[in-house]
């Protein structure tokens, strides 16, 4: 590999392990996700859809590109005016990384988590989950909790509702190390673990500086 090729690697966002991408930006949140919740949130929020609606491929892989070999990001730039692009390219980000946000060590438990009868035994066993959660991996998943209720908020205009977003970020987030043929059964337990995340998230987040 050239030295170009050695240095596109290292400036590499998409598809780069989390805690290193955090650790090369000096921050617990990558600077990718903060500018694109920014900017969802100064233009998205009222988007039918948002999240669910799929943004142009081409434009979205155009972005990605663009994150991945180039110093500086502007997403007002009216290339990315389309929001579902922005959406796209975030999700695209989490699909990408090496390792899931929930990290494959914590896929069971949060499974079996989630099938406690108990709802209340359930909100403190996520809790508990979350809390052990890597300090990059806790904090973006924070910070996009935060993002997403802001969405819930606008659910009358925008028709996504803690469940919606469930099913869009559950297989987003998380999904295990191996594949199985229980997927389907999986996926719903993602989609469970992602709302009940969104609608306790005062409970597991236990009150947190935001």
């Amino acid at each position: 590999m050239n030295l170009y090729g050695s240095l596109q690697l290292l400036n590499q966002v998409f598809g780069c392990h989390l805690a290193t991408l955090c650790r090369r930006e000096g921050a617990t949140v990558p600077r990718f996700v903060k500018l694109c919740i920014e900017a969802v949130e100064k233009r998205g929020l009222d988007a039918d859809g948002i999240y669910r609606v799929s943004g142009n491929l081409a434009t979205i892989q155009k972005l990605r590109f663009v994150v991945d070999h180039e110093e500086k990001l502007n997403l007002d730039d009216s290339q990315w005016e389309d929001v579902h692009v922005v959406t796209g390219a975030l999700k695209m980000f989490f699909r990408e990384l090496p390792e899931p946000l929930f990290p494959y060590s914590f896929f069971d438990q949060f499974v079996d988590a989630i099938k406690n009868q108990n709802y209340t035994q359930r909100v403190q066993c996520v809790k508990r989950l979350v809390n052990k959660l890597p300090k990059p991996n806790h904090d973006t998943l924070r910070v996009l909790v935060k993002h997403l209720l802001k969405i819930i908020a606008k659910a009358l205009v925008n028709l996504m509702s803690s469940q919606s977003l469930g099913i869009v970020f559950g297989p987003t987030l998380m999904w295990p190390e191996k594949e199985t043929s229980n997927l389907a059964v999986f996926m719903i337990y993602q989609n469970q673990i992602i709302d009940l995340i969104l609608s306790e998230h005062i409970e597991i987040f236990d009150h947190e500086e935001q």
